[in-house]
């Protein structure tokens, strides 16, 4: 159920990025207008040139600074999000910006505040966010331990032996995911870095270079991020049918969609403007 108190602290910027999800755009975005104050922290949507009722959505929404975005030939799918978000980074005067996904959906706001008290209790902190994308049970994480585990072990030891092989990908989660993060952007103009770095997943070369200088990245539990927000995992491609029809995550799209679109209400009515 949606907390009534609106978070609202005037050191911190929003910014998501939007394709061609009109769907979870409408969701995300009635979510946030709902859990904070949007006439105190400003709100950036950057789109990647949707072409397509979400963006004609994102335009009927007078209390976002969006941005219309042409991405380059032949760039992929996280170097135009890595693009979009280093728009913003150039753009925003807050200390803090905290990174959403259009596949975000934040039910209680309070994980902000989390967040922001992680960074303000030390000014070393550059992150704050989960490395987890979704919520697993304990009997689900043992056998993706197993079933990761295995298939990384295996593929090292072909790596030593030199034969070919996939890279080999570990069995734990590595980085903060930018579903919901949380970045010091002082920190990292300071550095001269930026999120689309090493055309690698937005922010993980950041994630492996600040800590060598000494700053420090916090991890959120899973179980506390996910008690008060849903995530989508890969719910864009859901979104733009880059899954088959029966795939596990079109599933867990559909069902999420479901789930918050019986209580959301008619976005003609202007009552979200």
């Amino acid at each position: 159920m949606m907390k009534e108190k609106k978070f609202s602290q005037p050191q911190l910027s929003i910014v998501l990025v939007n394709y061609k999800s009109p769907e979870m755009t409408t969701i995300c975005m009635d979510l946030l207008q709902k859990s904070v104050d949007v006439s105190v922290v400003p709100v950036w949507v950057v789109d990647n040139d949707s072409k397509d009722e979400s963006l004609a959505f994102l335009k009927s929404l007078n209390w976002i600074n969006l941005i219309e975005r042409k991405p380059v030939d032949q760039e992929a799918g996280f170097m135009a999000h890595g693009c979009a978000l280093d728009l913003v980074l150039k753009k925003v005067t807050t200390k803090y910006l905290l990174l959403l996904h259009t596949d975000t959906f934040v039910h209680d706001a309070s994980i902000i505040q989390i967040m922001l008290d992680k960074c303000l209790a030390d000014d070393m902190v550059v992150a704050v966010g989960c490395r987890e994308p979704e919520a697993r049970s304990l009997i689900k994480n043992i056998g993706r331990m197993i079933t990761r585990g295995s298939k990384y072990y295996f593929r090292k030891i072909k790596v030593m032996m030199g034969m070919k092989s996939r890279p080999p990908r570990p069995h734990f989660e590595v980085y903060l995911k930018s579903y919901c993060a949380l970045w010091n952007v002082e920190i990292i103009r300071r550095n001269g870095m930026s999120f689309s770095m090493g055309e690698r997943t937005p922010s993980y070369e950041m994630q492996d270079r600040l800590p060598l200088l000494g700053y420090k990245i916090v991890e959120i539990p899973a179980k506390t991020m996910f008690d008060h927000l849903d995530h989508i995992e890969k719910g864009t491609i859901s979104a733009t049918n880059g899954f088959r029809k029966n795939h596990r995550r079109v599933g867990d799209y559909q069902k999420k969609l479901g789930k918050f679109s019986r209580n959301l209400p008619d976005v003609s009515d202007g009552s979200n403007r």
